[in-house]
């Protein structure tokens, strides 16, 4: 019995799935349910980046808003200037305001002043920098999965209610008829086929990467009219 809750409309025929999984399982791997594959993800990444938790999103601008949410995150957030837009987009959506600074970085920066860093750049051992730490399988990144995103922490409490708010406030361990959900959550999975790409290409890429992206890589968006005028 697995404890997920059945596909609602049963299994795929054969000739219409996606092949990530098949090719998992042909190199070894065993799971009970598809979605057991994204959980099998999490620890791999987590345990790859030293952290104790992973929570897979479907991309790495989600998982810095997500983490923001749980945190409540209120008034300013500082980031450097020359990153990727949809960073300070989404702190809006969060309801912050975005304040730019000059950094130099590479791989990695804060959002200050809370504990979330946009990893998404950086792929290597023990890369985990503490609070809410989220890299990027975006097709450019290290694993490039073509799209995707996990959250590391050790915050075992933020873990649950993550989980829950990245997939429409849902416990996937109830039934979707008893589960009362306490969370108006997201859209903002991880799929199995997803995971599945991504145990296959963790699995070849070396465990040490030069980052794939720094300053130097971005526009600077505090000359772009959309944030001049916010």
């Amino acid at each position: 019995m697995s404890k997920f809750n059945s596909w609602p409309s049963g299994k795929l025929p054969p000739e219409f799935q996606r092949p990530e999984l098949e090719a998992l399982r042909q190199t070894g791997y065993h799971w009970d349910d598809p979605r057991d594959v994204v959980e099998m993800f999490e620890r791999k990444v987590a345990n790859f980046a030293g952290a104790k938790y992973g929570v897979a999103v479907d991309c790495c601008t989600n998982g810095l808003f997500l983490a923001l949410k749980y945190l409540q995150a209120s008034g300013e957030i500082e980031i450097p200037k020359n990153t990727y837009q949809s960073v300070p987009m989404n702190i809006i959506h969060a309801g912050c305001s975005v304040a730019f600074r000059d950094e130099q970085w590479s791989g990695v920066y804060q959002l200050k002043p809370y504990p979330v860093w946009d990893c998404a750049t950086r792929w290597r051992r023990g890369m985990f920098v503490g609070g809410f730490h989220v890299v990027s399988f975006q097709i450019k990144k290290r694993v490039p999965i073509g799209r995707g995103g996990m959250i590391l922490t050790d915050d075992v409490d933020a873990v649950r209610w993550l989980s829950k708010a990245r997939y429409d406030g849902r416990d996937l361990n109830v039934s979707q008829w008893d589960d009362d959900s306490d969370i108006c959550g997201w859209h903002m999975y991880m799929t199995p086929e997803d995971a599945a790409r991504g145990i296959l290409l963790m699995d070849r890429v070396p465990e040490f990467t030069d980052d794939c992206g720094s300053w130097e890589n971005y526009a600077d968006l505090s000359q772009k009219k959309l944030f001049k005028q916010l």
